[in-house]
C-alpha cells in the first residue's frame, strides 16, 4: 500500500508540473484523476495529504509542488482590476480589487493585469463566470486573440475579428447561443493570455 501510495502521489506530483511546465491552468480534481487512473474522490484525498506533509502548498493560481516553488521564486504582483463583462457592452469601471504574486515564469514577459469575468458568453473559451482572466497590456492583436475591447467608453471580452470589406470589427463571443456584437472600431486594452480558476469549484 505505501508503495502504492508513493506512486500515486508521485504521479499527481508530476503532472501538475507537466501542465504548469506546458504553460497550462491549474489541473481539476477531475483531471488529474483521468491521468492518474484513480476516482476523483482519492486525488482529493492524496491532495489533503500531501498538503499536509508540505509535498503541495495552494496558492493563489494553483497548486504548486517543491520543485515548482523552487522555480518559481521570482514573482511579480499583478493587480486585479475589477471585473470584465462576457457579454454585451458594459460600461467600464476600472479600479483595484486586489494583487496576486505570480510566478515570472507564469506570467512571461510585459506588463499585465488581471479581470475577473462576468458572464458566459466565453463558456466556449473556458472562461467561466467568476474566472481571473490574465490580460497582457498591449494595444495590437491578430484576429482571433481574446481581448479587452473598449467601444464609445463600454467593454467587453471578446475574441477580435476584423472584417476588411465592411470597415468593422466583429467581437466573438464563445458561446453558441449569443451572437456578434459588430462596432465600427475599439480601443484593444490587452489580449488575454492565462485562466485563473478556482480549484475548490472542481472539487
Amino acid at each position: 500500500m505505501r508503495t502504492k501510495s508513493k506512486e500515486i502521489k508521485d504521479a499527481i506530483k508530476s503532472y501538475i508540473e507537466q501542465v504548469a511546465s506546458s504553460g497550462g491552468n491549474c489541473p481539476s480534481y477531475s483531471d488529474i484523476s483521468d491521468v492518474v487512473g484513480t476516482s476523483k474522490s482519492n486525488v482529493c484525498r492524496y491532495i489533503a495529504e500531501m498538503e499536509s506533509d508540505g509535498e503541495l502548498v495552494k496558492t493563489d493560481y494553483g497548486f504548486v509542488t517543491n520543485k515548482m516553488g523552487r522555480a518559481a521564486s521570482d514573482t511579480q504582483t499583478v493587480p486585479i482590476l475589477g471585473s470584465i463583462p462576457c457579454g454585451l457592452l458594459e460600461e467600464e469601471t476600472e479600479y483595484v480589487e486586489g494583487y496576486y504574486n505570480l510566478p515570472t515564469s507564469f506570467i512571461g514577459s510585459g506588463e499585465h493585469f488581471l479581470l475577473r469575468a462576468s458572464g458566459d458568453s466565453m463558456v466556449n473559451a473556458g472562461i467561466d463566470d467568476g474566472d481571473l482572466v490574465l490580460i497582457r497590456r498591449q494595444e495590437e492583436a491578430d484576429d482571433g486573440d481574446i481581448i479587452v475591447a473598449l467601444a464609445d467608453n463600454l467593454s467587453t471580452l471578446k475574441r477580435i475579428y476584423r472584417d476588411d470589406k465592411r470597415k468593422c470589427v466583429i467581437l466573438h463571443p464563445e458561446n453558441d447561443y449569443m451572437d456578434d456584437i459588430i462596432v465600427k472600431d475599439c480601443y484593444i486594452q490587452g489580449v488575454a493570455v492565462k485562466i485563473i480558476k478556482d480549484i475548490k469549484r472542481n472539487v
